[in-house]
């Protein structure tokens, strides 16, 4: 057993060894991981995603200390909070800002597994896993959104739990289920605290240690899309792989250090992003008698807001709103299903066809896209080309087994390329 390797060490890691594997952990995920030599900028992402965790965690902890969760006094305690608070502005910022930055990274994450081919076979799990996060860290943020108790933040929980509404026969009441009252109360705003703070951070906490184990079993991707383990040396040691520490943990650093640069440029001199992070209806407290004149969810769910509007036809006797509900929860559970779409005999974007790479382009054009315009108001050209967008979205899925099998590769070399 790997608990057991260093049994009868001296000193206090052996003692530590004797009772618990301290040392083969360490070994099995840091000093003795083999990772592929050939990791880029894209390979940053992963541990610039655990790095922001680690801050959400933290600064919502010290954040809980000062916070009210009723509808009385949360707003009153975000602004005390703000302004009597020491350093209470930068914890908020620096949460606020965080949310932000861990959408990013984790869009960026996604889109270099989808690049390299890191959900493909042995890596289904892998896949799985990082997307039940992303689902995860979905509810999280629209659980926290609510609760400044601000005006976007009421009226966007209202648009949102609304939804549930147009499900037939089980809506309404699992709307009022949700909400735990007949609209978005301080009811509401108690349950949600509940779940932002300590039930999804622990479900989320258990999926990052199972996406880390589940990857460290099979071995990492790389650019190449090629199976380091295949090729090893007479002591077993891959060919193609260096010791995940100290060669990645250092490189990491430098990543860390570049991303903490912007990151804090961003909490001293635009922590409002443009209105993008902070909207400004969120400076003015809750009303439930007066609505925005536009309502929108932040920028890290527009693309699929806007997927949701596209939609404005009922189908089978049943409105437009109800199979907008099931095209934006469509385009989130086709990502689930992404490692049996691809059935090209190679991994990585590098040795794939040009179909592969006009898709996977059209695909990300297309979600940037339908970013922008779900944090615009709605017109009819905006409709039009959010139908296209949405179109365009399920078809890079859809017709996935077909282009990636028909598509002439590229020979991929035995060994990394670097």
């Amino acid at each position: 057993m790997a608990g057991y390797r260093n049994k009868g060490n001296p000193g206090l890691m052996g003692w530590i060894d004797d009772r618990f594997p301290a040392t083969a952990m360490w070994e099995d995920h840091l000093s003795k991981y083999y990772a592929p030599k050939n990791f880029n900028f894209w390979y940053f992402f992963g541990s610039l995603a655990l790095l922001v965790l680690v801050n959400q965690i933290l600064t919502g902890i010290w954040l809980t200390m000062s916070y009210n969760p009723s509808a009385e006094g949360a707003f009153a305690s975000v602004e005390y909070i703000m302004r009597d608070v020491e350093y209470g502005w930068l914890l908020r910022y620096l949460h606020s800002t965080g949310a932000s930055a861990f959408f990013v990274v984790v869009y960026l994450h996604m889109f270099r597994g989808m690049m390299y081919g890191s959900y493909r076979k042995p890596r289904e799990l892998v896949w799985i896993f990082g997307m039940t996060i992303y689902l995860a860290l979905m509810a999280e943020a629209f659980m926290g959104y609510l609760l400044p108790w601000g005006q976007m933040s009421y009226w966007g929980a209202q648009v949102i739990v609304s939804l549930f509404g147009a499900i037939p026969v089980i809506g309404p009441d699992l709307q009022q289920w949700i909400r735990g009252d007949f609209l978005i109360s301080g009811i509401t705003l108690n349950r949600f605290f509940a779940l932002h703070v300590i039930a999804l951070p622990i479900v989320i906490l258990a999926l990052v240690v199972l996406h880390i184990i589940a990857l460290h079993e099979v071995g990492s991707n790389n650019p190449d899309g090629i199976e380091i383990k295949e090729k090893k040396d007479e002591n077993g040691v891959p060919l193609d792989g260096i010791p995940f520490h100290p060669y990645y943990t250092v490189k990491d650093i430098v990543g860390v250090v570049v991303f903490l640069f912007v990151f804090c440029t961003v909490v001293f001199f635009f922590p409002e992003g443009g209105g993008y992070f902070l909207e400004k209806p969120n400076f003015e407290p809750a009303n439930a008698l007066k609505t925005p004149d536009h309502i929108a969810p932040v920028w890290y769910f527009t693309p699929f807001y806007a997927m949701l509007r596209a939609v404005t036809y009922p189908l089978f006797g049943v409105d437009a709103k109800f199979w907008g509900v099931v095209v934006m929860g469509a385009a989130i559970a086709i990502l689930f299903v992404l490692p049996w779409l691809d059935r090209s005999p190679v991994k990585s974007m590098r040795y794939k066809g040009w179909l592969s790479k006009v898709w996977l382009l059209v695909f990300a054009v297309s979600f940037v896209i339908l970013g922008v315009l779900g944090a615009l108001p709605a017109t009819p050209g905006r409709t039009m080309v959010s139908q296209i967008c949405t179109v365009l979205y399920f078809a890079f899925f859809i017709l996935m087994p077909f282009y990636t099998r028909m598509e002439k590769t590229k020979p991929v070399p035995e060994r990394v390329t670097g």
